[in-house]
């Protein structure tokens, strides 16, 4: 090869490092109903036809407790919330389906917040905060959300659960903690309340 043709080494990782960052993000937002190996381990069994996948009490494993600062500054935890049912929203700001489904979830949440349900959201490969903060002011969502940008929260979660690659995805989490329903892909608030309101109906311990 010569000197004009061979390839300068700068110029070469910076091609390889953009060529990867594109494929991690046509990979990682998703509206897909996959969600990667090894679901039976938590107890899912998926709905026929649909991108969502239930666990029946019994069968569920608990959910990490998941922790961190908030976009508005604070700071939460999961278990913060024991006793209520937690809907918690993986998304991006950068992913098309979390900006479609943003206005389903907050319907959701307005609907269902006085009858012991929270809403939860980890905000991840947000390089920037602002970016995420401004998604939230765009599509008026009340609830708070965590701000993961290296997904070290959604790590945590047992496999088969949560797939870094399939975002959005939306958890159902029981008053004891534990994962009782998934939704992966851009949900809407008819799929979602079929989802959540079977788990508020169960009985208080």
């Amino acid at each position: 090869m010569s000197a004009m043709a061979r390839p300068r080494p700068r110029v070469a990782a910076a091609a390889a490092a953009t060529a990867a960052a594109a494929a991690l993000a046509l990979t990682g937002c998703s509206s897909s109903g996959s969600s990667g190996n090894g679901a039976d381990q938590v107890g899912f069994v998926s709905v026929k036809d649909t991108n969502i996948s239930k666990a029946e009490p019994g069968h569920r494993v608990e959910a990490p407790d998941i922790s961190g600062e908030t976009l508005d500054g604070g700071q939460v935890k999961l278990s913060d919330y024991r006793g209520k049912v937690v809907v918690l929203n993986v998304w991006g700001s950068w992913c098309g389906p979390c900006r479609g489904e943003a206005d389903d979830l907050q319907r959701v949440w307005t609907k269902y917040k006085d009858q012991g349900v929270q809403f939860l959201g980890i905000n991840t490969r947000d390089s920037e905060k602002t970016n995420a903060v401004r998604f939230e002011q765009e599509k008026g969502v009340t609830y708070p959300s965590i701000f993961d940008p290296a997904g070290s929260q959604l790590l945590k979660f047992p496999k088969g659960s949560l797939s870094m690659q399939s975002i959005p995805t939306t958890l159902v989490i029981d008053r004891d903690g534990k994962l009782a329903a998934r939704a992966v892909g851009g949900t809407v608030d008819d799929a979602l309340e079929s989802i959540l309101q079977p788990v508020v109906a169960e009985p208080v311990k």
